[in-house]
């Protein structure tokens, strides 16, 4: 018995199912039990004209090709028709009311799925490939769906179905049901064996259909790079390896999910074998009633099929519970990163921003050293320095994309982790070399800065970003769609939306992170003047390359290696020598070059 017990427990495998299924319908079966219900009630309705369709052979038999009733043949035959129209009007109303609850569940569930993966921090979206992201999205909401239509299924139609059809083998011969059932415990026993390889193969196939996401993804983002750099043979190769480890898993699982059919076969055989051989001798020496057995024989292979089907339950729930697993994976995941529960909204017109002894890694690489600066309020600082300074760390923490591991950023005073994260980044407006404008309209992503402007101040903000010409050149003005990422635009016309998008935002913090690298001259003249416009009254600071761009700072700060090296004015910094200068001599030996000269003057005015 304790044999037995254990491997029925380990046939339905509560250690991992039990926990995602009845997650997943307590969140996702209560909204629909009222059509749930419906659905039921009809394949109720299906299973039991099913089995009125064995039944009523023994009417066939024995009236009609046995007694030779002649006045029966019209009632039977208009018995089965009514019993098959039965039949196919609440299989058909069944599969729509399910059809439309798993639409409607998709839906829900990758919604939930995105509110997920948009609270994450940064570091999420740094650790997850966006393949992985793509495919939990886009995949694991259906496996859901399928997981609890499975489940529906197998419960209303074929369980329901072999509980009727049993019913009728018992009715016409007790004996014989209990030789057909003789197959449950070895069916069981062979389909748990099965079930152990299938859930690590399921688990695998997902996570390398992510690589196939991933590789297809970049090779689009990158296309000029790979073009340029003759990277086809690269990715065609990673790609053949991923596509080829998918089909591998995938044969290998096919294969493990078809081993159940030789077996229920065979068992199906033996089965249907000894029944024959049993009613056969009954009706032979003991003139057992024919209608009797054949309808017998009949209800045992209409029970075939829904058998079959749930003995495979197990196989297809457990590939279906792998995509739930991971999608809940997304749902659990708590940001590290978070608004402490007695935080305050943050609310201020100009701002000191202080980084006051700030220690800060990624993983176990160190990136900021004991870093104090000061922006004061209405200043400009610069922030200059070789590549992997850590200047764009300095950004990152005052948008509190992270926290320091020591130390802290201050705005006035004031702990910025005393601020709500939402609140917070509403004070602070980012202007970057990458521009990135989602696909839409020119006037919805300058309203990203503040979505609930009005169109007079986003053709307000458009002028002050010297976008509003070349934006009423396009057909259709501000209505002009942009493209994914800003296709249809140039690059100098990309930076100034996205400079509309930071004017419109009217935040007391800027962020200039390499803002006019990579423009023509013409262009770059354009941006500074809108730049000027937008730094006026805000605390700006320049991340900037080419030193020329950031002479006429109030402050420059020299980062290398994490800490600050230098700081002063442009002049300060080269009467004192040092990185500074050395860093201009490399880059302006002959002198002039671009600038931003009278930009700083301009915003101060």
């Amino acid at each position: 018995m304790d044999f037995l017990k254990g491997r029925f427990a380990s046939f339905l495998g509560p250690e991992q199912k039990l926990g995602p299924l009845v997650r997943l319908f307590r969140s996702n079966f209560r909204p629909y039990a009222g059509r749930y219900a419906y659905a039921l009630s009809m394949m109720l309705i299906a299973s039991a004209a099913t089995a009125g369709s064995a039944y009523i052979i023994k009417e066939i038999i024995n009236k009609i090709f046995i007694d030779k009733s002649e006045g029966l043949v019209f009632t039977i035959a208009g018995i089965i028709v009514g019993i098959y129209l039965v039949k196919g009007v609440a299989t058909y109303l069944s599969s729509v009311t399910l059809t439309k609850i798993g639409n409607s569940m998709v839906a829900r569930l990758q919604r939930q799925l995105y509110d997920a993966v948009l609270r994450q921090d940064i570091a999420f979206f740094q650790s997850h490939a966006l393949g992985d992201i793509m495919v939990r999205i886009s995949q694991n909401a259906g496996a859901a769906r399928q997981a609890i239509d499975l489940i529906v299924m197998s419960l209303g139609r074929d369980l329901f179905t072999l509980i009727s059809l049993v019913a009728v083998m018992i009715i016409q011969n007790p004996t014989m049901s209990l030789l057909s059932l003789a197959i449950a415990p070895p069916s069981i026993y062979g389909i748990t064996y099965l079930l152990k390889k299938v859930r690590t193969a399921a688990r695998k196939e997902v996570m390398t259909s992510a690589q196939i996401v991933t590789i297809v993804q970049e090779s689009v983002q990158g296309i000029r790079v790979v073009k340029s750099f003759g990277l086809e043979d690269r990715l065609r190769a990673a790609f053949n390896v991923a596509t080829t480890n998918v089909e591998k898993l995938s044969n290998r699982i096919a294969t493990l999910g078809a081993r159940s059919s030789p077996l229920m076969e065979t068992l199906g055989g033996f089965a249907i074998a000894f029944v024959v051989m049993f009613g056969g001798y009954q009706i032979v020496h003991y003139n057992a009633d024919p209608g009797a057995f054949f309808s017998f024989i009949t209800a045992l292979l209409l029970a075939y099929e829904p058998a079959k089907r749930l003995a495979r339950f197990n196989l297809d729930l457990e590939k279906a519970l792998v995509g739930v697993r991971m999608m809940y994976e997304v749902m659990d995941l708590v940001p590290e990163l978070q608004s402490a529960p007695d935080a305050v909204e943050a609310k201020f017109a100009s701002a000191a921003v202080t980084l006051d002894n700030v220690d800060f890694a990624y993983g176990e690489a160190p990136v900021l050293r004991g870093l104090s600066l000061t922006a004061p309020e209405n200043s400009v600082v610069a922030l200059v320095g070789p590549s992997g300074a850590g200047k764009s760390t300095v950004f990152s923490l005052v948008e509190r994309f992270y926290d320091p591991t020591a130390g802290a950023v201050l705005i006035n005073g004031t702990d910025i982790r005393r601020f709500t994260v939402e609140s917070l980044r509403r004070h602070v407006a980012l202007v970057t070399q990458d521009t990135f404008l989602f696909a839409g309209t020119v006037a919805a992503n300058i309203a990203d800065g503040r979505p609930e402007a009005s169109r007079e101040e986003i053709e307000a903000a458009a002028r002050d970003a010297n976008a509003y010409d070349f934006i009423m050149a396009m057909p259709g003005g501000f209505d002009a769609l942009v493209g994914e990422g800003g296709g249809n635009l140039s690059g100098g016309q990309r930076q100034r939306i996205a400079i509309a998008r930071a004017i419109l935002r009217q935040a007391p913090i800027l962020l200039l992170d390499e803002a006019t690298s990579a423009l023509d001259a013409q262009a770059e003249r354009d941006i500074q003047e809108a730049l000027a416009r937008l730094m006026k009254g805000r605390t700006t600071f320049v991340i900037a390359h080419r030193l020329a761009t950031v002479r006429d700072a109030d402050i420059i700060y020299v980062m290398d290696k994490g800490e600050v090296v230098q700081k002063g004015t442009h002049e300060e910094l080269m009467a004192e020598g040092g990185l500074y200068a050395h860093l201009r001599a490399l880059q302006f030996r002959e002198g002039g070059g671009p600038s931003l000269s009278g930009v700083a003057d301009a915003s101060r005015a």
